[in-house]
């Protein structure tokens, strides 16, 4: 998908356009290879600047071509998985090309809240011009992303833990799993993501004015929170996946412990009813009480047993 947007320097209305204009915004979503073409042909760059943030395992990082003064941001966004029974929490990378001073370009493998917030809503002071700004509001927003799918996490993860209390299917502990790898790769991102800003807030990738050093700032700030915040709830998932495993184990011990007791108790009546069904003399055989008196024999016994096992606390 290709799509061109362009902010009118007079009015600061953004609009979709239909043309390479110098100053607007292309943004490319998992494109075809005549979109690339297109783009590469039109703005005069190179595809690779474009298909390195096409690749799923690209790392975040900064690239500058001083051939033709193009510069290339490649940072991960949180994205959201959905599978037939569990939602996983993953990431993407992103590339910002910053075509000399004429062109900015985003490309992704995929649709992501990020670019569609800058779609639709339009944040405050944003101008498709404005390279430099646009690229922080970017990282700002990404880093703001990160703390909100890992405040989703810790509502996931706290009605995970209130279902697996009493249960002892692996499920839980499954989903559980899924949202301590979504946290891995959280916190894996976030790290690459600060040193991708880290570099930028030096000065020398993009030009930076005063304003656009507080955003950077700022983004920077959001990007430490969120990295200590999916550190705390990683630690604090791990030693509940490793209590609740344990939890169930000793459920399913005393499961096993109940229904040993309940096989024993079974057993004396069996046992004592096969002894009175051999062909052999034995006692009240000729008592016409005699099947009343094995049951009861059988039934205190029973309770004899069950009462000892009660009181090696087996019941």
């Amino acid at each position: 998908m290709l799509k061109i947007y362009n902010t009118d320097m007079q009015t600061g209305i953004t609009s979709e356009i239909n043309e390479f204009k110098k100053g607007a915004w292309i943004n490319l979503v998992n494109p075809s290879d005549n979109e690339i073409s297109r783009v590469c042909q039109g703005i005069n760059i190179q595809e690779d600047f474009i298909r390195y943030s096409l690749d799923l395992e690209e790392k975040a990082r900064i690239d500058q071509e001083e051939d033709d003064n193009t510069v290339l941001f490649v940072v991960d966004v949180p994205i959201i998985e959905k599978t037939d029974d569990s939602v996983i929490y993953t990431t993407m990378p992103i590339g910002m090309i910053v075509v000399r001073d004429d062109f900015f370009i985003t490309v992704s493998l995929r649709k992501n809240r990020v670019i569609e917030d800058f779609e639709k809503k339009r944040p405050r002071n944003f101008a498709t011009y404005k390279k430099s700004r646009f690229i922080l509001q970017i990282l700002f927003s990404n880093s703001s992303l990160f703390l909100t799918y890992l405040k989703q996490i810790s509502k996931e993860t706290e009605v995970t833990e209130a279902t697996l209390k009493d249960s002892m299917k692996n499920k839980e502990l499954l989903k559980m799993l899924n949202l301590e790898k979504s946290l891995v790769y959280f916190t894996t991102s976030l790290k690459s993501n600060e040193v991708v800003m880290e570099k930028t807030m030096k000065g020398k990738i993009i030009k930076l004015y005063d304003e656009d050093e507080d955003l950077l700032e700022d983004a920077i700030i959001e990007n430490k929170q969120a990295m200590e915040m999916g550190k705390i709830y990683s630690d604090i998932l791990s030693g509940t996946m490793d209590a609740y495993a344990s939890l169930i184990s000793n459920n399913l011990n005393v499961v096993m412990k109940f229904l040993t007791s309940i096989t024993l108790v079974i057993a004396v009546p069996t046992m004592i009813s096969s002894f009175f069904g051999m062909n052999l003399s034995l006692p009240f055989q000729n008592n016409s009480m005699g099947f009343l008196i094995i049951i009861a024999l059988s039934i205190v016994l029973s309770l004899f047993v069950a009462w000892l096992l009660k009181k090696k606390d087996m019941f």
